[in-house]
């Protein structure tokens, strides 16, 4: 399941025009910056990783801290 996500970003970053996860990809980008620029993350890591953590939950629709 991992590789499948990781392969759905790669896929999206690699061709913007097809529209298969790009809303995914929008919103969990669109959450992140307001959480990078809000002063809360102490470190770079922990924004990379909800950035993944979301666009996977924007892709599948479950939470994935719930593993």
């Amino acid at each position: 399941m991992k590789e499948d996500i990781g392969q759905k970003l790669v896929d999206a970053v690699k061709n913007p025009c097809n529209q298969d996860s790009q809303e995914s990809f929008a919103k969990a980008m669109e959450l992140t910056k307001a959480y990078a620029s809000s002063g809360s993350a102490t470190h770079f890591s922990t924004v990379t990783k909800l950035f993944y953590d979301l666009f996977e939950m924007f892709e599948t629709g479950v939470d994935p801290r719930a593993k």
